[in-house]
């Protein structure tokens, strides 16, 4: 471990190796800190959906746009980190069902058939897809766009590219603390102390002591996330299926992942037997068939919540040498390419459109309340 980088990014989830690679990119002395193994948290845990339209509520000027652009990085990105790292990240198409089930489901989806890129299915277009989805549907919405990956295939692409392009990984390392002294930035870490120019904060959840220790009154509050996997004989699955925030995810070796609850300020890391119950039901509701599969594991994640669900991606507002990542709450594989690309854009001073470092800056506030 050298003692002193350009560049120091905490926390090696998809978000910071993303940035990391990003910057390598742009010959940036580059090192992440991670305190376990690289993309072992939320990564791990994400069914890798990258949903810029299934996933967008209310913000389509600044929200859409963003991710889409970070969609769109990922039909680059499957050929050029495969070329570097030798990953194959299970960039699969087929797109998204968003099953209407109800009157008051197709309401809902009124924004987003708005989009020219979404479409809207009757019963007996659905079928042809998906024989097998629900009895009761009514249609569906579907996005072709919205195509899925494997998320710590993603971040590992992300972490072994970067390293070839000259940036550190630190697994297996924690920072403890940030000082700054005489315009540098030194870094209490459980391997010694390093001097860094820039630091990154990105350490999703947990980035609440770095926002403390740097004088910033943010907090991130966990929403766990408990996910389910089953396996059958056959593929029985095309598309990803979506309702209601839930989803069942089709991965190319056959395995279908279900998830996810939702459960606010809950710091556990176990799956509940409530939990497995609520996704059992929900992928039933969806693809009937599904009952006769073999339960094949289950996991959970904690996603960083923000307290308008918008990221924080942006400078300190009192010190352009710190930024933060963080925040991403559902949509951390999605918003990754875009995040990197816009952390690597601020550091090198390039131009980052007005919108986005206005919606994501750290120091926006909560709307009053009358």
């Amino acid at each position: 471990m050298k003692n002193s980088y350009a560049v120091v990014v905490i926390g090696g989830g998809i978000i910071g190796c993303s940035i990391a690679y990003y910057l390598a990119k742009g010959n940036i002395d580059v090192a992440v800190f991670e305190e376990n193994q690289v993309g072992t948290k939320a990564t791990s845990a994400a069914a890798g959906m990258l949903g810029a339209h299934s996933e967008c509520e209310g913000d389509v000027d600044v929200f859409f746009p963003f991710a889409r652009k970070s969609q769109f990085a990922y039909e680059k990105l499957k050929d050029e980190l495969y070329e570097l790292s030798g990953i194959d990240f299970g960039y699969r198409k087929g797109g998204i069902l968003k099953l209407v089930l109800s009157e008051q489901d197709k309401q809902g989806l009124k924004a987003i058939l708005a989009q020219p890129t979404v479409s809207w299915l009757a019963t007996e277009e659905v079928k042809k897809l998906e024989r097998d989805v629900s009895p009761h549907l009514l249609g569906a919405a579907y996005i072709e766009d919205d195509v899925n990956v494997l998320p710590i295939g993603v971040c590992q692409a992300f972490a072994k590219s970067a390293q070839i392009l000259g940036a550190s990984i630190l697994e297996s390392t924690k920072v403890l603390t940030v000082e700054k002294q005489n315009n540098i930035f030194l870094l209490q870490t459980t391997r010694g102390v390093v001097e860094a120019k820039h630091v990154v904060v990105a350490s999703g959840v947990w980035s609440s002591t770095f926002f403390r220790q740097l004088g910033l009154d943010h907090q991130m509050t966990p929403v766990k996330g408990e996910c389910i996997s089953v396996m059958g004989e056959k593929a029985v699955l095309k598309h990803t299926l979506f309702h209601d925030k839930y989803y069942v995810v089709p991965r190319n070796n056959g395995q279908l992942v279900i998830g996810a609850t939702m459960k606010e300020n809950d710091w556990t890391d176990k799956v509940s037997l409530n939990g497995i119950e609520t996704l059992i039901a929900k992928a039933k509701m969806m693809l009937p068939t599904i009952a006769d599969m073999k339960l094949d594991s289950a996991w959970s994640g904690l996603r960083p919540q923000t307290f308008d669900q918008n990221p924080f991606i942006g400078y300190h507002p009192e010190d352009e040498g710190i930024l933060f990542a963080t925040g991403h709450y559902r949509n951390g594989i999605l918003l990754a390419p875009a995040t990197g690309q816009m952390i690597t854009d601020l550091i090198l001073k390039r131009e980052v459109k007005k919108e986005w470092v206005e919606a994501f800056r750290i120091d926006r506030r909560k709307p009053l309340t009358v």
